[in-house]
């Protein structure tokens, strides 16, 4: 059966969405495999060296700000304003990981400490208070820290790289296979994760307060669309919602097709 060119065109579109999205997974699955096969302590560098690196705290806000506009799709205005949100903490995140460490300069007094004496992995503040109260030293809780923090980021991103992918089959209308078979909003759910893994990597003082503030953002357009979907498509979604997790993934009870989104 030969193929029009405007079906042709989706049909190519489709292949490389699937593509990109295999690509994000691959690049998390592989920052995952290196952070396991780190030495503990391997990659610690003095206050001096670590900081004011400028460069790399543009390229790395550039890349995460992409990835949250082209990936999650924002259209209407409460979307626009949460990936607004989402790109004032990853600048600020990666202002202090990179450039200036704020947080550090206001921890450091308090703790007795000058600011130099947090390098590379003093920086990581969940090792450094691990190994202040003698639970792990220094290194292993890095090694803890960025094994955790490096396999939430890799979920995360997945997540919402394959609902991309899959959501667009449908349309404009609801899709409840591939991944929407397991949860609702899967995307949602890789920001929140991506939040969680950052605070977990690396805090800062911004980033824990807005990471609450972005939590309940997303679950609230989640809920939202929740309501606009029931309205629109009736008991239609209320039964895929009834068997669908919205954020915790579990076995279908039911075999779901796909409609449309």
């Amino acid at each position: 059966m030969r193929l029009d060119l405007p079906e042709r065109g989706r049909v190519a579109w489709s292949a490389v969405r699937w593509v990109l999205a295999a690509a994000v997974v691959a690049i998390g699955l592989t920052l995952f495999a290196l952070t396991i096969r780190e030495a503990p302590g391997a990659t610690n560098m003095p206050f001096d060296h670590w900081y004011g690196n400028w460069r790399a705290m543009l390229v790395v806000s550039a890349v995460f700000t992409l990835f949250v506009i082209g990936f999650a799709r924002p259209r209407r205005r409460v979307e626009w304003r949460n990936a607004g949100i989402y790109t004032a903490f990853l600048v600020s995140l990666f202002t202090e990981m990179f450039g200036i460490p704020l947080t550090v300069y206001l921890l450091a007094p308090w703790l007795g400490l000058p600011p130099v004496a947090f390098g590379m992995n003093e920086s990581h503040l969940w090792a450094f208070l691990l190994a202040r109260v003698g639970l792990l030293p220094l290194e292993v809780g890095v090694y803890v820290v960025m094994l955790l923090s490096v396999a939430l980021i890799a979920l995360g991103v997945s997540l919402v790289a394959v609902g991309w992918a899959t959501v667009y089959r449908g349309r404009g209308g609801l899709v409840t296979s591939g991944i929407y078979r397991y949860l609702r909003h899967p995307q949602y759910l890789g920001l929140i994760l991506i939040v969680l893994a950052f605070n977990i990597q690396w805090p800062t003082l911004p980033t824990l307060v807005m990471a609450p503030l972005l939590i309940l953002a997303y679950l609230a357009l989640a809920r939202r669309e929740d309501r606009e979907l029931a309205a629109r498509f009736g008991e239609t979604f209320r039964a895929y919602a009834a068997r669908t997790p919205a954020f915790l993934p579990s076995r279908p009870r039911v075999a779901a097709g796909t409609a449309v989104r």
